[in-house]
């Protein structure tokens, strides 16, 4: 319960009532500290638990509920905070919020529960989100976050995809490939 992975993608949670925080009360680079140690934790908490042999079911879930909490948190933060880029790239803000959760919304229809698939191209469109919105808010240059934003439709696609192959809930489906292997009964 207790290992370094399962704590990461705790604070995670913890953090997202912190951050809508520090948006409600006009403290952008607390917002940003806070954001940005998030976003190391998820780039960390997978990595640590399958290199020190600590992946676990609670591992998977704490990882999901987190992403889903920091996640969750951004639009109204970021409106908060900056809506004048919120306006200025609404259509990419809109399209991201709908590929985000559209996935986890027919999830739950189905499975009655978060995916957890934690796909390859979750995990590059979750680093690509959180360092395009970082350059665009720090630097106003734009099209790192509108191309991450394509990388998160193109995941949701691939999430949609798993979620109409799988016959029953799994976690930690990489891709659409293993979801098919899955599907078919084959294991390797």
């Amino acid at each position: 319960m207790f290992s370094l992975p399962n704590l990461l993608s705790l604070f995670r949670l913890v953090v997202a009532p912190f951050l809508l925080l520090a948006a409600w009360f006009a403290l952008p680079t607390l917002f940003l500290l806070l954001f940005a140690a998030a976003l190391l934790s998820d780039a960390l908490d997978g990595f640590l638990a399958r290199r020190f042999g600590q992946t676990s079911a609670l591992g998977g879930v704490l990882d999901s509920w987190g992403d889903f909490a920091l996640y969750c948190t951004m639009p109204p933060a970021v409106w908060w905070l900056w809506p004048a880029v919120v306006r200025q790239e609404s259509p990419f803000v809109a399209t991201a919020i709908g590929a985000f959760l559209l996935p986890i919304a027919i999830g739950f229809i189905k499975f009655r529960r978060l995916t957890s698939y934690h796909t390859w191209g979750a995990k590059a469109a979750a680093g690509a989100i959180g360092l395009g919105f970082l350059l665009l808010i720090l630097t106003g240059i734009a099209w790192p976050f509108q191309l991450a934003v394509l990388l998160l439709v193109l995941s949701a696609l691939e999430e949609l995809a798993i979620t109409l192959l799988l016959t029953s809930w799994q976690a930690n489906v990489p891709s659409c490939l293993h979801a098919w292997r899955l599907r078919r009964g084959d294991t390797q």
